[in-house]
């Protein structure tokens, strides 16, 4: 495991590959006496990060500082596309993932889920196993306290191969979009059909504690319309839903174009869910 210093009181355990821990030490040091901070441990909030295909360790860290300036140490979780193109990866690395969130060292934190974008598709492979196996996941599903999704890409199938050649090949947008639906039309029991599942889990999904979503109108590869359907069949679901929306923004870059708003909507959501401990306002 490789520890590296970062900010003053925050460090970095590569826990394996594309899944890092990061510890608030800050947090455990006003904690006070070794066994207040032990009991403050085993109970501080948890993040579950989960970024959006391809970002940068340093666009990244912007949302980490947000969570430890309020008390988290935070989980990052990168997606790859190999688990997008063969679904059955991205579920064995779900199970991992599950496994990890269910070991000693993270078995009695509350969590929140802030995902971006396919982040969105990675917790969905999480959700399949929460649903399928409610009795052995129970207590993850139990302590995840709040979710917080941006950018969700949504949406039909065309939406996800355009999604696909934006983040992979840019200059080659249409022709990963054509390679992708073709891919997707010869392999679709083991593509298409997972796909299928995935969504329908999330939308009936086993976690059905307080969301905030961020989307915007011109996202095309998050479609609005689909994005406020959501909203209302949570919400019909008995789920409290808030959302931000804008006319104009950008994928995955909102808090960049509206930091203020996204910031204030952010804490407000967070405070409403009476997590301990948590800091002042961001």
């Amino acid at each position: 495991m490789m520890k590296t210093a970062l900010s003053k009181g925050i460090r970095a355990h590569r826990l394996c590959k594309n899944v890092t821990f990061y510890m608030n030490e800050l947090t455990s040091q006003s904690a006070g006496s070794r066994s207040q901070s032990q009991i403050s441990e085993d109970h501080k909030p948890l993040m579950l990060m989960l970024p959006w295909l391809g970002s940068q360790p340093q666009a990244v860290a912007k949302y980490c500082e947000i969570y430890f300036r309020t008390g988290f140490d935070v989980l990052v979780v990168e997606s790859e596309v190999k688990d997008f193109l063969w679904p059955r990866w991205g579920l064995d690395r779900g199970k991992r993932l599950l496994d990890l969130l269910q070991s000693e060292r993270f078995m009695s934190r509350p969590l929140l889920v802030h995902a971006f974008s396919i982040g969105g598709y990675t917790f969905a492979q999480l959700l399949v196993h929460m649903s399928q196996d409610k009795q052995t996941y129970q207590a993850v599903t139990n302590r995840i306290k709040g979710q917080v999704y941006d950018s969700l890409v949504v949406g039909s199938l065309e939406q996800m191969a355009i999604g696909l050649g934006k983040t992979i090949f840019p200059r080659w947008e249409t022709l990963v979009k054509q390679a992708s639906l073709l891919y997707f039309s010869i392999f679709k029991r083991q593509t298409v059909d997972y796909f299928k599942t995935g969504i329908d889990v999330f939308w009936n999904t086993p976690v059905t504690t307080p969301v905030l979503l961020f989307f915007c109108e011109n996202d095309v590869l998050s479609d609005p319309r689909t994005v406020e359907e959501l909203m209302v069949y949570w919400q019909k679901r008995g789920m409290n839903v808030t959302a931000k929306k804008w006319e104009d923004s950008a994928h995955a870059c909102h808090l960049r174009r509206y930091p203020q708003e996204y910031l204030t909507t952010l804490d407000t959501f967070l405070h409403s869910l009476h997590i301990t401990p948590l800091k002042a306002k961001m």
